[in-house]
């Protein structure tokens, strides 16, 4: 009696502390190329962390939900964690990382990165799933596809930490010396501006935009939204976004 008791405990346990890492980006001659989560496709219980890890250098990627239909345009009420500027050298002296923990695991969670410079990285195959089906319409190769003939330009927009059958309790951290965190106010789900997606035309707004200035490794990240005093226009905010990732 009391060896199954200690053994349901410990499988509680293991369950609590469920966690898969996907390393964000990879270098240019690796396989699958700068543009790959890897893992891209995997299954995940409640309560499981999934620690997004930006290592690969150079890069400049995002974690944004999607949806199916839509792959490579953020979903209204999806999570985002934000661009994340890792330079090509020197090494950073840690690595900057996003746990999302599972909140809903009946349905996929599907997720790109929204960077579109040097070409659009979710077209190019920067995109993963969260238990997506095996058969049927849905699957994780029906997916890619849909983001493979994505058409128009990736919206800008942002949505949160929290998301849609997963969510975070902080921005991504630590931002090491060298790294940089850009981050936007949260998607509205309507709006001015008008963004194309191949598919049904959709309306948003470009929020402003702030910049989570490089801290020392040891320095823990900030609760709650991640806005910083470093402040500046959208514009401004993504030019630095896009030419981090070229110049790297």
């Amino acid at each position: 009696m009391l060896f199954t008791i200690g053994l349901t405990a410990l499988a509680l346990a293991s369950a609590a502390f469920a966690q898969t890492v996907v390393v964000v980006g990879s270098a240019p001659t690796s396989g699958g190329g700068i543009f790959q989560y890897a893992p891209n496709n995997f299954k995940a219980t409640n309560g499981t962390v999934i620690t997004f890890r930006f290592s690969g250098a150079p890069g400049n990627h995002t974690v944004t939900q999607s949806t199916f239909s839509d792959p490579c345009n953020p979903r209204p009420g999806g999570f985002d964690s934000g661009w994340v500027f890792i330079p090509a050298s020197p090494p950073l002296s840690a690595t900057p990382e996003w746990n999302l923990t599972i909140t809903d695991d009946s349905k996929p969670i599907w997720f790109y990165c929204k960077q579109i410079l040097p070409s659009f990285h979710c077209s190019s195959g920067m995109i993963g799933a969260i238990n997506a089906p095996a058969t049927g319409d849905n699957t994780f190769a029906a997916f890619q596809a849909n983001a493979k003939a994505f058409k128009g330009t990736p919206n800008q927009g942002e949505g949160g930490l929290v998301g849609i059958g997963a969510s975070a309790s902080a921005p991504v951290g630590p931002v090491p010396s060298g790294a940089h965190l850009y981050t936007a106010a949260p998607l509205p789900i309507s709006s001015t501006l008008s963004i194309s997606s191949g598919k049904a035309a959709s309306t948003v707004t470009a929020p402003p935009m702030t910049s989570l200035a490089s801290t020392p490794a040891t320095s823990a990240p900030a609760k709650g939204s991640g806005a910083s005093a470093l402040s500046t226009s959208s514009l401004v905010a993504f030019m630095a976004v896009a030419v981090g990732f070229v110049l790297a």
